[in-house]
This record gives structure tokens, C-alpha cells and sequence, in this order.
């Protein structure tokens, strides 16, 4: 298992934190062995539990034009469609959002190929992810992503309660590729993807994601 560099400098730390921790519990309370026992099992599970949010799955790098792969791991909450106001000006768009826990890997994959048209930064608040507003209110990123044959997907990365640090790799102009990584978003958030309507739907509501694996629709021909 390989952990994703946004993770690697944070365990190191807590490693050090925790080791410390149990080492000074044992030198005060040389006398509680099941206290120390204790502790030594619960930072463990705690550690392993943040060591598997970072770790860093194998992706085979897709490139098929009329799939769209999912770009986060996660559970499917929202299929419905929307007026999108950022970037297409109102335009009716088909919306999947897919929800990431704490537990899910966080890494954010491309969902198509393509030359980026448009990128932004929105600073904002930190409301729960599943909150029906997190989408336009909280913390977030916009990406319109244009495929060769015309078409445009957006995917907006959304900070939520609790995570509250947003990263990309990405800029307008950028050549990308599907299934490679586009960002990294830390402890339970958001992912949004915008389609267009006619875009034939392959996961419903509850649906478990794999980001770069699994397919969420296949798109319409170009007009």
C-alpha cells in the first residue's frame, strides 16, 4: 500500500505524537499496565484508521470519451437535475453528487479526458456535506472540463464540516486525462458532477463509488 503525499508529513507527526503519548503514560503510571495496554491498542486503531484515509489505490488510466467515471470514493446522494449558475449560465444540467466519509480515500480523479475551459477557487463555510447548499455556500473549487468532441463536464470539489482543506492540481488550460489525479480534499466531503441532460445514468441513489473505477454515466453524442 502506497500513501498519497498529502498524508505523508501529517503521519509521520502523529506517529511521533502517539508514540510519545504512550511512552509517557508508562513512565507516570508505571503501575496501571491495563491503562497502558489500553491506550496502546486505541492509538493504534486511531492511527491505522488515518493511515487508511491516506492510502493511495492503483487506478488503470481510462480513456473512453462516452464514459464518465466517478471522481471520488463515496456513496451516490444526489441524481437530479439543476440550473447551474457558475459556469453555464443557468443551463439546465444533470447533477451526481457523490457523498466521501472520513473512511474513503479522498483523492479526486479526473471523471473524463479533456482541456480545462474553466477553473476557480470559491472561499465559503464549512456546512455539512449533504447539506442541499454545501454546493454553492461552503468551500470549493469549480472545474469545466471540455471533451474533444465539444462537450462540457464540471466538477466542483466541496469542503464540509470537517474538512476544511481543499487541494488541486489543476489549472485553465490544462491537458488531463481520465482516472488521473486532479485533487485531494482531507476528512469527509464532497464531490459534484455536472452533465448534459440526456447523459444515460448508471448508478442510482446509495450506489458505493471507486474513484477512477467506477462508471456513473455514459454521454450523449455531440450535436
Amino acid at each position: 500500500m502506497t500513501i498519497h503525499k498529502e498524508g505523508r508529513t501529517l503521519l509521520l507527526v502523529l506517529l511521533a505524537v502517539l508514540v510519545a503519548a504512550n511512552l509517557l503514560i508508562a513512565f507516570l503510571l508505571p503501575e496501571r499496565a491495563q491503562l497502558q495496554n489500553a491506550t496502546i491498542i486505541a492509538t493504534a486503531i486511531f492511527y491505522l484508521m488515518i493511515l487508511q484515509f491516506f492510502r493511495n489505490p492503483r487506478v488503470l488510466v481510462e480513456n473512453d470519451e462516452q464514459q464518465v467515471l466517478a471522481p471520488a470514493d463515496g456513496k451516490v446522494v444526489v441524481i437530479e437535475e439543476v440550473d447551474e449558475h457558475e459556469y453555464f449560465e443557468g443551463e439546465r444540467r444533470l447533477q451526481i453528487s457523490i457523498f466521501m466519509s472520513p473512511l474513503n480515500v479522498h483523492i479526486n480523479r479526473n471523471p473524463v479526458s479533456g482541456v480545462i475551459k474553466y477553473f476557480k477557487y470559491h472561499a465559503g463555510q464549512y456546512l455539512v456535506a449533504w447539506h442541499p447548499k454545501s454546493s454553492t455556500d461552503n468551500e470549493r473549487t469549480t472545474v469545466v472540463v471540455e471533451l474533444r468532441n465539444g462537450l462540457e463536464v464540471m466538477v466542483r470539489q466541496i469542503a464540509g464540516a470537517m474538512a476544511r482543506r481543499i487541494k488541486w492540481y489543476v489549472g485553465e488550460g490544462d491537458v488531463i486525462r481520465q482516472g488521473e489525479e486532479f485533487g485531494f480534499i482531507k476528512f469527509g466531503s464532497r464531490v459534484d458532477v455536472f452533465l448534459p441532460l440526456g447523459s444515460d445514468v448508471k448508478v442510482s441513489v446509495g450506489d458505493k463509488t471507486k474513484a477512477g473505477r467506477t462508471v456513473l454515466a455514459e454521454l450523449a453524442d455531440s450535436e
